[in-house]
């Protein structure tokens, strides 16, 4: 088929109102394409060229050579050139394009790309004379595109891997529209060369989109995809935000993270173009960078990590698409004693592979790769690493590896100094069994050092949701080795006793086997926790009752599950007085003290003391906390059950607990406030509750008609300011006051006591003048007669006639002044 031509020729040198005109249009291009056409063929000399150049310096000029798609579909295949104007007088530059036309769907002669045509013989810079002939065909070149492109791509090195990804994109079906990709070069044949490049790395189609033109002074205005520019016109694209790839400059720094374009760059370094088609007939995506990389390193092509993962993960999904040959080539190339910069990723796609080509190759072939991936977990520290099974070394190559990485096993696992992460001596202990190595003599200082980091690592890891990450590697291994699970288990159960919540903690995140026949008493019941408490709630009671029961030992066979029920269920807190009364009738002291949980109970007696807010001050004389009657029972009972166990603080303030009980219950020994300011002094620091609460039974104690005078006295004489203070409280309380009405003797037993030491100290004096005028004065005005003269003759009784005296002249000053009141009210009234 003809291919219609198109000729256009700027206007001569100095003609001004007129840019160019076409000189020759073939058949089928409208006057709308021309329009088109006319801004794609135009061409803008360099800067600084002379107004008459030589031969040489025109033959120096760059010539534009541009692929476009028109908006009709069709396409154009143009170059533009400078020539000499030899019009006139004048011997000035202008251009010539000469383009060819291609109606959709019609390929170049020979379904060549258009990039082939750039060094055809055919392109001319003159408007044939008379009709252009017709047809006019145009072949492709002498030469083939790929001449010579083996030394560009050589000589372009540090450029092609990022030139090649941007090329790749620019040819994307979506990136029509988008901004060109600039090539920088001093000659626009190196654009071309560079197309030519793309041409052959890119997929037909793919190359087909990437329009261009290999010379442009103004690259932000093109529609082309790629545009090459001279040096001088870099900063200009660059400053337009265009992605620039200065070829003619300095080697980039830095490379690109597109793995097929960097492994395409390696190919192209090797000078084996052909490996792309290769490649492009292997199964997967068309720049995927699995399948050129599995080419390349068959063919000794040495690749970075990147590639070998992505050729060894690409393998490892379809190990069908390779032949026996191959695969043997890819196993050798990717397991080289030569490489030393195998990543972690590269390791995985490694692991994959080898257990998909496992069962699929003879041993003979996968035998590298085994031997690989377990010499990277022993010397690498991948505790990602999957590994291959048990059998994989069952060989002379297994042997060979055990014989070589054996004692480094060994004595890593040994070491008690250095600090071993969970995943690297789970992975430890899982390359020995596959090797066969006999560490049996290490396993339970290993396991002994594992049980305690296994807690430790979950516990860091707490705040990601999920298992920590040694949790599947781990159960692998407790799975793989009866052995190391039995010691494993055993450790944990042993040392859960100390941390009970750890160990449920752990538990909730990595469920652990306990199938078999060992009694784990204490795991177990780590275990059961969490479904007693989202069951039972708040009843803490409850829950210690089935976590006990799912240890199936009885405490007073182990004591020591008293500790890990207790430490689950009251992990944060003590026990209330009842729990812990509880928890003491449950079992023997002997139980307890082997368990070491009467702290627990210790605890519970004084935090419930303190815990309270303490009323005895304020409260009623006689009455008390029902809170401090149980926890002054208790620790009665602790004192008397541990009596060696309990000492400094704890003692004193169990004693004290036990004092108060005695001072309201029982007959206390002699010399209570003394002792009181005593066990107060050994429990400090004190819970001030507690201290109150002493305060408060000894104070309701003195304020009993009954109390000894000796007490009484020692108190009065004690000057002890805050005691003499609780007294005064108490001594205001509504219950004294109604007894003070109410019983005309316990009237004058108090008046006895608050008038009978005038001078004990500074502190006594002036509470009992007050409470005199505050409390007893208001209680015996509102007596009868009667009530009064029984409280005088109590006074005279008990005390002496001057007592008697006193206690009328105190009742006649009060009567005095109500008669005063009386009269005063009177007076005012007349």
């Amino acid at each position: 088929m003809s291919l219609a031509q198109v000729h256009y020729t700027s206007a001569a040198p100095g003609a001004e109102g007129t840019a160019g005109r076409f000189t020759a249009v073939g058949p089928g291009v409208s006057g709308a394409l021309l329009a088109e056409i006319e801004p794609l063929v135009r061409y803008e000399l360099p800067g600084g060229v002379p107004d008459r150049p030589s031969d040489d310096e025109l033959r120096s000029l760059p010539q534009a050579f541009g692929y476009f798609v028109l908006s009709d579909g069709s396409r154009l295949v143009a170059r533009s050139a400078p020539v000499r104007d030899t019009g006139g007088a004048g011997s000035g530059v202008r251009f010539h394009a000469h383009a060819v036309h291609l109606p959709p769907g019609v390929p170049l002669p020979g379904d060549r790309l258009p990039v082939e045509a750039w060094r055809s013989p055919h392109w001319v810079a003159v408007t044939p004379g008379g009709p252009i002939p017709d047809p006019l065909a145009l072949p492709p070149g002498p030469a083939a595109v790929s001449e010579g492109l083996d030394d560009f791509a050589v000589s372009r090195g540090p450029w092609l891997a990022a030139v090649l990804a941007d090329l790749r994109r620019a040819s994307d079906a979506d990136a029509t529209g988008g901004r060109p990709v600039v090539l920088v070069e001093r000659q626009c044949a190196d654009v071309a060369r560079w197309l030519g490049l793309a041409s052959v790395t890119l997929p037909r189609e793919n190359a087909e989109r990437l329009t261009f033109t290999t010379y442009t002074r103004r690259p932000e205005g093109s529609a082309s995809r790629v545009v090459g520019v001279l040096p001088e016109d870099a900063a200009a694209a660059r400053a337009a935000g265009l992605r620039v790839h200065e070829c003619a400059g300095r080697a980039p720094v830095g490379g690109t993270g597109d793995v097929w374009a960097t492994t395409a760059a390696r190919v192209w370094r090797s000078r084996s173009p052909e490996l792309f088609r290769e490649a492009g007939e292997l199964p997967g995506e068309p720049f995927a960078a699995g399948p050129l990389a599995v080419t390349a390193l068959c063919a000794g092509i040495e690749l970075g990590p990147d590639g070998r993962a992505a050729a060894a993960g690409w393998a490892a999904e379809r190990p069908y698409a390779l032949d026996a040959k191959r695969i043997g080539q890819l196993v050798e190339a990717l397991t080289s004693p030569g490489i030393d910069d195998r990543t972690g990723p590269e390791f995985d796609a490694a692991g994959r592979l080898f257990g998909a080509l496992e069962g699929r190759c003879p041993a003979s072939v996968t035998a590298p790769l085994a031997a690989m991936l377990v010499t990277e977990a022993v010397r690498g520290g991948n505790g990602s690493l999957e590994l291959p099974r048990r059998d994989a070394f069952a060989g002379p190559e297994g042997a060979e590896v055990a014989e070589r990485l054996g004692p480094e096993i060994l004595t890593e696992l040994a070491d008690t100094v250095a600090s071993r992460p969970v995943a690297r001596t789970v992975q430890l202990l899982r390359v020995a069994r596959l090797l066969g190595v006999d560490g049996r003599e290490s396993l339970p200082g290993v396991v002994d050092r594992l049980a305690p980091a296994l807690l430790g690592e979950a516990a860091a890891s707490a705040s990601h949701e999920g298992s920590p990450g040694f949790a599947p590697a781990l159960l692998e291994l407790l799975d793989e080795q009866f052995e190391v699970r039995t010691a494993l288990l055993g450790a944990l159960d042993r040392i859960a006793p100390e941390d009970p919540g750890a160990v449920a903690r752990f538990l909730e995140r990595v469920t652990l086997p306990f199938t078999g026949t060992q009694a784990l008493p204490h795991l177990r019941m780590c275990a059961e926790v969490p479904e007693a408490m989202a069951t039972l709630g708040g009843d803490r009671a409850a829950v210690w009752h089935r976590v006990l029961r799912a240890a199936g030992l009885s405490p007073f066979a182990e004591p020591l599950v008293l500790r890990t029920a207790v430490g689950l269920v009251w992990e944060d807190r003590a026990p209330t007085v009842g729990e812990a009364r509880l928890l003491l009738d449950a079992a023997t002291s002997d139980a307890h003290r082997a368990a070491g949980t009467w702290a627990r109970l210790v605890d519970a007696a004084l935090s419930t003391s303190a815990a309270e807010t303490s009323s005895a001050g304020t409260s009623a004389v006689g009455t008390s906390a029902a809170g401090t009657d149980e926890a002054a029972g208790l620790a009665h009972d602790l004192l008397r059950g541990f009596p060696g166990e309990i000492g400094g603080r704890e003692r004193a303030g169990l004693l004290l607990l036990d004092l108060v009980r005695e001072l309201r219950t029982g007959a206390p020994e002699p010399g209570w406030a003394e002792r009181v300011r005593t066990l107060c002094a050994q429990a400090e620091p004190v819970e001030p509750a507690l201290r109150e609460r002493a305060y408060a039974a000894l104070v309701e104690r003195l304020l009993a008609p009954d109390r000894p005078g000796a007490e009484l006295y020692d108190f009065v004489h004690g000057d002890d300011a805050e005691l003499i203070a609780a007294y005064d409280r108490s001594a205001r309380t509504e219950t004294v006051r109604a007894r003070l009405r109410a019983q005309p003797a316990y009237a004058a037993d108090c008046f006895t006591v608050w008038t009978a030491h005038p001078h004990a100290g500074s502190a006594w004096p002036p509470v009992a003048a007050a409470l005199l005028d505050d409390v007893l004065r208001p209680a015996v005005r509102g007596m009868s007669a009667e009530d009064v003269a029984e409280v005088e003759a109590t006074v005279g009784r008990t005390g002496s006639s001057g007592r008697a005296d006193a206690f009328r002249d105190w009742n006649r000053v009060s009567a005095l002044g109500r008669l005063g009141r009386r009269i005063a009210g009177r007076v005012r009234r007349g």
